[in-house]
């Protein structure tokens, strides 16, 4: 992995970028990604030269947000197919299967991984009478695919989710779903940035989101980017600020969904949920219909990674904890269908949330 290019960036500064992109040929290329670890002080692009690099970037938070990890690992699977060479088809097949295995350890929550390597091998088994190079040209082009439909998606979860925004109010998001953890534009923060598009001006309160301060250093460094209205607050702080009247919606993105509508998402989600219930705020889950796992038919089957308990106890490191402490990191919470007013797909919003109107939106009969 090497670095692409590096310079400092200033927040609010409206660089345009690619979350994740690939780039040169088939035989040649490579994906291309932001390293979110850097952000805000530095923007740093990284290129990715074997399967393994692309592993680390996820698995390192590199590059991160369901979307985004998907679009890395179809990209990635692009690089192990040709590690063999182009002998034939078959040899194509074994090395991108052998890297789709590999790229599914990355991270266990994030579905859109696993959707994402499924369709790759989908692919290789569906031109596996091709040659070995046209074949590698069929995947590549089934990446980028991904990729393009992503986009597309997080625009019309945009639209949608806009309707749902009033003008002038306060909208509080967790985590980061803007365009650093898709292909473009977002899902939470589609929905923000169409609604600030549309003049709107939504005021936005930003989770800063620990251990790992994702709201704090990606998601606002997103809304001044576009000019969005952006207040920073601790985590604790979302109790308060709702009980003040300060929100009147909250937007989050999702990593996995489950059949009835319970979603996981970056942990603390689950307590802003409650927060938003008892404060009478509606709460909303953003996400594409490739955040969908309709085999589990509720959040209990929901893996959850466990991260490093460096990460609560020297974070950015700096020991904030005695040696010795027992730490619980998990990274991802679920939060109950119950609990959700509405989850906007690009495919229309689902509302009320059942696994009747899940399955009628996201897996309509055919």
């Amino acid at each position: 992995m090497t670095a692409a290019g590096s310079d400092e960036l200033r927040a609010g500064g409206g660089r345009s970028y690619k979350t994740v992109q690939w780039v040169g040929g088939a035989v040649g290329g490579r994906p291309r990604l932001i390293d979110q670890t850097r952000l805000p002080g530095e923007f740093v692009e990284i290129d990715c030269d074997d399967v393994e690099a692309v592993w680390g970037a996820i698995k390192r938070l590199s590059v991160r947000g369901a979307p985004a990890i998907g679009v890395a690992a179809a990209y990635g699977a692009v690089l192990g197919a040709r590690a063999r060479g182009l002998a034939d088809a078959a040899t194509v097949r074994a090395a991108l299967r052998q890297a789709a295995d590999r790229l599914a350890t990355s991270r266990p929550t994030a579905v859109n991984l696993f959707w994402a390597l499924d369709r790759m091998r989908g692919v290789a088994d569906a031109f596996a009478t091709e040659s070995g190079p046209a074949l590698l040209e069929r995947l590549l082009a089934e990446a980028e695919a991904v990729a393009a439909e992503d986009r597309a998606m997080c625009r019309a979860i945009g639209r949608h989710g806009a309707e749902l925004i009033a003008a002038d109010s306060g909208v509080l998001t967790h985590c980061n779903a803007g365009g650093l953890a898709t292909a473009d534009y977002g899902t939470a923060l589609a929905v923000i940035f169409t609604a600030h598009e549309q003049g709107k001006r939504p005021r936005v309160f930003v989770d800063e989101t620990r251990p790992l301060l994702q709201g704090a250093r990606l998601t606002a460094w997103e809304l001044l980017g576009r000019g969005v209205d952006a207040t920073l607050i601790c985590d604790g702080m979302a109790a308060q600020v709702m009980k003040e009247g300060r929100v009147q919606a909250v937007v989050v993105g999702a990593d996995r969904i489950a059949a009835n509508g319970d979603a996981a998402n970056k942990i603390g989600t689950y307590g802003v949920a409650v927060l938003a219930r008892f404060h009478g705020v509606p709460f909303y889950v953003a996400a594409p219909s490739s955040t969908f796992d309709l085999s589990l038919p509720d959040g209990s089957g929901i893996p959850i990674e466990q991260r490093d308990p460096g990460e609560v106890t020297e974070g950015f490191g700096r020991r904030t904890a005695p040696e010795g402490v027992a730490v619980y990191n998990p990274a991802f919470d679920v939060t109950p269908a119950a609990l959700i007013d509405g989850i906007v797909t690009e495919r229309g919003v689902i509302r009320p949330v059942s696994t009747a109107a899940v399955r009628a939106v996201v897996a309509p009969p055919s």
